[in-house]
C-alpha cells in the first residue's frame, strides 16, 4: 500500500463480473462469459488479470467480486485467494447499479468510512504502475467526497464508446490530476467523434467508478429510492447465511435494472459532483474480435492472430484473427480483416469491420431459442 494516499487504507476494490460478451459469440457463453478466457494470450484470463492489478493497492483481503451463481466454482477457481465473505453472488442480472450498490452496502455495513471503486473484470490494462497512479489519485478525491470516473485519453474517433466531457481542474490533496467533469455524452457518430478527438476535452468512459460507499449509496437513493431500500435490506441480511437467501429471494427479482452510469455518473455530473482523473494508461474493453485482433497484432491491419490451444490454421496473404476451440484445420487465402472463430458447435464467419453486429446473432438465436448455443 502506497504511503501517505488519502483514503488508502480504507479503500475496497470492487470487480463486477458479469454479462456474456455477446460481441464475442461464440467464444463467449452464459456459461463461459469472457472474462474466464483468456484472450491476450498472457497465461491469465481477463478476470484473473484485474485481479492480480487490484490485489496489491490496499491487499488481497479487501477485494470483492461480484458475480453470477452459475460462475462461482469457476472465479473460485481462478482466484483461490478470494475470501468466501468477498464473493457476492447473483441470483440474475441486474445491471451494474444492483451488482456495485450492493457491494457497496454490503461493505458500508462492515466499514461505515470505506471507500469503494468498481473495475470491470473484463479489461485489459498492462500499464499497472499508471492504473495504480490514477486510482490512488481517485480515492483522494472521494476521501473529499467527490464522486470520482477514470477516464481514457482517446486514441481514435470511437463510436462504441461514451465520453466525458472534462471541465476545469480540481484543487484536490493527493489528486493533481483531477479535473471536474462537466457532462456523459452517450456514444457520438463519427464526426461528433473525430471532434472529441481533436478539441482534448473528452475522455473515454471507462466504467471505474470510485467513491464513499455512503456518498455512493446516497447518490442511488436519490436517482432510486426503491432501489436503495432494496439494496439496504439485502446487506442487512447479507453476512447472515441463515437469513440471506430468502431475503435474496425476495428482494433481488424486484430490484431495478439499471446502469451506474444513469443512477450514480451522469446525475453527478450535472450536478457538480463528479470528478474525473485522466487516466494515462493503455485500456481496451475487449468489446468484440476486432479489439481482440488489434490486441495480438499491435495495431498492424497485416497481420493474423491465432488464438487456441490446438489451432491448426494455415494463411497465405490474409490478414484477421482465427480463434479455434477444435482440432479442424481451418485454410485461409487471400482474405483480409477476417474474423474466423471455430467452437464444437457453432462457427461464426466475418469481418472486423462487421464484428459489432455479432450481438445481432446472439439477438436472433434467443429470439429464435436456440439458447442451447447461447
Amino acid at each position: 500500500m502506497a504511503k501517505g494516499v488519502a483514503g488508502l487504507d480504507r479503500f475496497y476494490s470492487i470487480i463486477p463480473a458479469g454479462g456474456i460478451g455477446s460481441r464475442l459469440w461464440p467464444l463467449s457463453r452464459a456459461d463461459a462469459p469472457k472474462f474466464l478466457h483468456d484472450l491476450t494470450g498472457s497465461g491469465s484470463s481477463l478476470l484473473r488479470a484485474t485481479w492480480d492489478r487490484l490485489a496489491p493497492i490496499a491487499g488481497p483481503e479487501r477485494v470483492m467480486v461480484v458475480t453470477g451463481r452459475a460462475h462461482r466454482a469457476a472465479v473460485e477457481a481462478q482466484i483461490p485467494e478470494l475470501a468466501d465473505a468477498n464473493i457476492v453472488l447473483e441470483s440474475e442480472p441486474k445491471d451494474s447499479t444492483a451488482a456495485i450498490g450492493l457491494a457497496a452496502a454490503i461493505l458500508h455495513r462492515r466499514e461505515p468510512d470505506v471507500i469503494v471503486g468498481s473495475f470491470a473484470a473484463d479489461h485489459v490494462i498492462t500499464d499497472v504502475r499508471a492504473f495504480r497512479r490514477a486510482v490512488e489519485q481517485a480515492v483522494a478525491a472521494a476521501d473529499a467526497g467527490w464522486i470520482v470516473a477514470i477516464g481514457i485519453a482517446p486514441t481514435e474517433p470511437a463510436i462504441g464508446f461514451g465520453y466525458i466531457q472534462c471541465g476545469n481542474p480540481l484543487d484536490i490533496a493527493g489528486a493533481p490530476d483531477a479535473l471536474v467533469a462537466e457532462q456523459f455524452v452517450e456514444k457520438p457518430d463519427l464526426p461528433t467523434a473525430k471532434k472529441y478527438l481533436a478539441d482534448e476535452k473528452h475522455l473515454w468512459n471507462a466504467g471505474m467508478f470510485v467513491a464513499r460507499a455512503d456518498v455512493l449509496l446516497a447518490r442511488i437513493g436519490e436517482s432510486d429510492p426503491a432501489l436503495l431500500a432494496g439494496l439496504e435490506e439485502l446487506a442487512a441480511a447479507w453476512d447472515d447465511p441463515a437469513v440471506r437467501g430468502p431475503v435474496v429471494d425476495r428482494v433481488w427479482p424486484g430490484l431495478a435494472k439499471i446502469a451506474i452510469d444513469y443512477t450514480v455518473a451522469e446525475p453527478a455530473a450535472k450536478e457538480g459532483r463528479l470528478a474525473v482523473i485522466p487516466g494515462s494508461f493503455d485500456w481496451d474493453d475487449v468489446g468484440d474480435f476486432a479489439s481482440i485482433a488489434k490486441l495480438h497484432s499491435g495495431g498492424r491491419s497485416s497481420d493474423l492472430a491465432i488464438l487456441g490451444e490446438n489451432a491448426r490454421v494455415l494463411a497465405d496473404a490474409s490478414s484477421g484473427i482465427v480463434v479455434s476451440q477444435t482440432e479442424r484445420i481451418i485454410s485461409l487465402i487471400g482474405v483480409r480483416d477476417i474474423v474466423v472463430v471455430d467452437t464444437p458447435d457453432a462457427l461464426l464467419v466475418t469481418t472486423s469491420q462487421n464484428a459489432q453486429r455479432v450481438k445481432n446473432v446472439v439477438d436472433a438465436l434467443k429470439l429464435s431459442g436456440r439458447s442451447e448455443v447461447l
